[in-house]
C-alpha cells in the first residue's frame, strides 16, 4: 500500500476546520484541490470522513475517533522531516566519545570538560586512547570527535586544522645542551634521542630535515606517549623533540627545560575530525566549537628563542 503523507496533512486540516473551504485556506490550496484530497482520503479509509448536514459538514464517528491520533501523527512526521535546530543545553542528555592524542587530552581535555559542564551538565565526555592501528571508529559512529596530527583522507570524514605549534627540544635541567652558548644542528644531532610513536617508529620527519643538512642522529629508544618520553628524559641525557604547546605544561611540572630547535621544521598541526553524519547535528556542532577553543594554542612567553636561528 502506497501512502501519500500529504493526505495526512489534508485529513488533519479537514478534521480541524470541519469544511473543505476552511481546510483549503489553511493549507493554502484551492477548494477543488482539497475536494480531490478528500475523495482520495475517502477511498483510502473507506469512510466518508465529513458528511453534509444542511449547510455544514459533520464528521463521521470514525473521523471523530481518529482526530487526535491524526494530529499527533502529523506532528511526529513533521518532527522527523523538519527537526528543530534549537538546542536546549540545560536538558541535553548525551555522551560523546573523543579519541584524542594523549598530550591533547592532558593539555586541553580539562578545559573542554569544564566548558561542557558549565553549559550542559547532562553531557558526559569519554576520552579514549588512540589505537596503534588506523581504525574506522569514526565511520562506525563509535567515536564522535578525533584530535591528533593526522589529517584523514577518506571522503566521508570531515577535518579541519585547529592548532599549530613549533617543535622544541626537551631536556633535563643541567643537560649538556643547556650549558653551551648555542644549540647548533650538529650538537643536536650528536645527542642521544628518544622518539614518540604509538607505532614504535624510530624515525620521523626530523631525520629528513637533518639529512638535508648532511646530519644523522642516534635514536636509542621510542616511547608510545609524550608523557612516557618525558620520564625517560628526566632521568638521563636523552632529549626528545615534541610540539611546544602539548609538551610545555608537563615539562614545567617535571622541572624540564625547553630549548628551541636550531633548524627549520614544519610546525605540528592538530586536526579535528568527525564523520559527515554529524556535520549539521546541533549538539555536535556545539561540542566542536568548544573543542576548537580548548585546543587553541597558548604560546609560552618564557620559552627562549635567541638560539632559534643558530646554524651548524
Amino acid at each position: 500500500m502506497q501512502l501519500d503523507l500529504n493526505l495526512l496533512a489534508a485529513l488533519d486540516a479537514l478534521l480541524e476546520e470541519g469544511s473543505v473551504a476552511g481546510a483549503a485556506e489553511r493549507l493554502h490550496v484551492t477548494a477543488p484541490a482539497m475536494s480531490r484530497s478528500l475523495g482520495r482520503i475517502r477511498r483510502t479509509t473507506g469512510d466518508q470522513i465529513l458528511v453534509r448536514t444542511g449547510r455544514t459538514m459533520t464528521p463521521t464517528p470514525y473521523a471523530i475517533a481518529v482526530r487526535e491520533q491524526v494530529h499527533e501523527l502529523l506532528q511526529q512526521v513533521q518532527g522527523v522531516l523538519a527537526p528543530s535546530r534549537e538546542l536546549d543545553l540545560t536538558t541535553l542528555e548525551r555522551t560523546f566519545t573523543l579519541r584524542w592524542h594523549d598530550s591533547l587530552v592532558a593539555l586541553s581535555g580539562p578545559t573542554l570538560l569544564a566548558a561542557v559542564r558549565k553549559r550542559a551538565p547532562g553531557v558526559r565526555l569519554r576520552f579514549i586512547a588512540e589505537s596503534h592501528n588506523d581504525t574506522p571508529e569514526l565511520r562506525r559512529g563509535e567515536v564522535d570527535l578525533e584530535a591528533n596530527a593526522n589529517r584523514p583522507t577518506a571522503p566521508d570524514i570531515c577535518a579541519e586544522p585547529v592548532a599549530e605549534t613549533q617543535h622544541v627540544i626537551v631536556v633535563r635541567q643541567g643537560h649538556p645542551l643547556t650549558r653551551v652558548k648555542a644549540v647548533t644542528a650538529a650538537r643536536y644531532a650528536a645527542a642521544e634521542h628518544i622518539t614518540v610513536s604509538r607505532r614504535g617508529r624510530l624515525g620521523n620527519t626530523l631525520d629528513d630535515a637533518l639529512a638535508r643538512l648532511g646530519l644523522t642522529r642516534r635514536v636509542v629508544a621510542t616511547a608510545p606517549t609524550e608523557g612516557a618520553a618525558l620520564e625517560f628524559v628526566r632521568g638521563s641525557d636523552l632529549l626528545v623533540t615534541a610540539p611546544e604547546s602539548t609538551t610545555r605544561s608537563a615539562a614545567t611540572i617535571l622541572g624540564l627545560t625547553l630549548l628551541p630547535l636550531p633548524f627549520e621544521l614544519p610546525p605540528a598541526t592538530v586536526y579535528l575530525s568527525w564523520h559527515q553524519r554529524y556535520d549539521t547535528d546541533p549538539a555536535h556542532v556545539w561540542l566542536r566549537d568548544l573543542a576548537r577553543t580548548a585546543l587553541a594554542p597558548r604560546p609560552d612567553p618564557h620559552l627562549k628563542t635567541s638560539q632559534a636561528g643558530d646554524a651548524l
